[in-house]
């Protein structure tokens, strides 16, 4: 996505993100085999009869290059598509797969990876300041504070921080842009120690303590500038929807984590996704969460050694119970992953009531876990192709949203993929 300098929305741009949106979710609905696929319930590819030429091309992968193609759509999409293209073309069937490499804009996308180095973000304040008014931040955490604070629009309208943490989004927006600032947040400990940073500096940043859901409405106004950075799942769908009924002037938003959500399923939001035959569960909107952060050797090791177990122990319990289901096993510390796989079945069948037998060969079902998580790998890396093309369906259902509310509205992103996979940025306005 590329961010939309133009402030004017004309019918034709809003014709645009529903016509996208449209051919989005027709994508999204007739490949569902492909993505929607339970991997640690799988033995086999479960679309490789259908899809030979992906099923070939995913197993003539090395274990050791998934993690470098899984890191980068763009690479994803090069080595997977042709195939894909040519399964269709077999089939007789024609999908858009341009839309794979287009933003949800329809601006190409950039080929990048979380692994490329930084790009430096200036900060906003003076080279005296900053060190201190940042000391505490991560410093990612920080970069996107930056980045995001940098595309708010610059005038004097007072500021309404949404699920505001410490505060520090918006103590940056009331230091930078020397405006007033509504943090509404609702742990008291939290406002407690924003008040602390906001007095320290002297800045026109207040609190209030209260619920994002128990009908907070009434903090937002007309005139007003109603900003949320990563704010998650209903709680930012419940942003939109109480500054769209106040006529609140301004919106800019950065969605994040679309699967925390009270309903068991997507509560769609704009005409588009409601006429739609896609639902989604809490497990398929993780979806775009899913991109590959490449780790050190080590952490990679014991994640994938974890997965490993997990599924070997997942083939044990299912013998041993005599129920073909998946049974999910709690937590693991690192330290576990220093004893051994009999050790990790072990503890795995006490924390889930499973009496095991005396003479176990434990080798066996190691074999078994470390063959399934190769499966699982190449399940995941498929269903992976398509988690831009769901969280662009998701970003345009609140663009149309707020469009049909009244909004013009913009779509781009506010900083490098590299810093964080959830930069995309919706300004909506009035």
């Amino acid at each position: 996505m590329t961010l939309t300098t133009d402030q004017t929305s004309s019918q034709s741009d809003k014709q645009s993100a529903q016509q996208r949106l449209k051919q989005i979710d027709a994508m999204l609905t007739q490949s569902q085999p492909l993505w929607r696929c339970r991997s640690f319930d799988c033995d086999q590819l479960p679309w490789q009869d259908d899809f030979p030429s992906l099923a070939n091309t995913v197993w003539q992968l090395s274990d050791d290059s998934l993690e470098q193609i899984d890191a980068c759509q763009h690479r994803l999409n090069e080595v997977l598509l042709p195939a894909l293209a040519a399964d269709l073309n077999a089939q007789g069937q024609q999908w858009p797969l341009a839309l794979f490499s287009q933003s949800a804009i329809g601006s190409p996308v950039k080929s990048e990876s979380v692994s490329e180095t930084i790009t430096a973000i200036p900060s906003l304040l003076s080279l005296e300041d900053e060190p201190h008014f940042s000391a505490h931040i991560k410093g990612r955490k920080w970069q996107q504070i930056n980045a995001f604070v940098a595309k708010l629009p610059r005038d004097n309208t007072s500021v309404l921080e949404w699920c505001a943490g410490k505060g520090h989004l918006g103590r940056l927006i009331a230091k930078a842009h020397q405006r007033e600032v509504v943090s509404l947040e609702w742990q008291q400990s939290l406002c407690d120690a924003g008040e602390q940073f906001a007095a320290k500096w002297k800045l026109p940043q207040t609190f209030i303590c209260a619920d994002a859901f128990a009908g907070q409405s009434e903090q937002l106004h007309t005139e007003q500038l109603a900003v949320a950075l990563h704010a998650c799942g209903d709680l930012h769908v419940t942003l939109l929807k109480h500054a769209s009924r106040t006529g609140t002037k301004q919106l800019v938003i950065s969605p994040c984590c679309y699967h925390l959500i009270q309903a068991k399923q997507y509560q769609p939001l704009s005409s588009v996704t409601k006429a739609s035959a896609l639902t989604l569960s809490r497990a398929d909107l993780q979806l775009p969460l899913q991109q590959s952060v490449i780790a050190n050797d080590k952490h990679k090791g014991y994640r994938l050694q974890e997965m490993a177990w997990r599924l070997g122990f997942d083939a044990l319990q299912r013998k041993v119970r005599g129920a073909n289901e998946y049974l999910p096993v709690p937590a693991v510390k690192q330290s576990q992953l220093n004893a051994t796989f009999e050790d990790f079945c072990r503890w795995a069948a006490d924390a889930k009531g499973v009496s095991l037998p005396v003479d176990l060969d434990w080798q066996e079902y190691l074999l078994i876990g470390e063959q399934r998580q190769r499966l699982t790998r190449r399940i995941d890396l498929v269903a992976h192709l398509f988690r831009a093309l769901l969280e662009q369906w998701l970003l345009l259902d609140r663009v149309c949203f707020l469009e049909e509310q009244g909004y013009q509205v913009n779509l781009g992103e506010f900083c490098s993929n590299s810093i964080t996979p959830r930069n995309a940025l919706i300004h909506a306005f009035k």
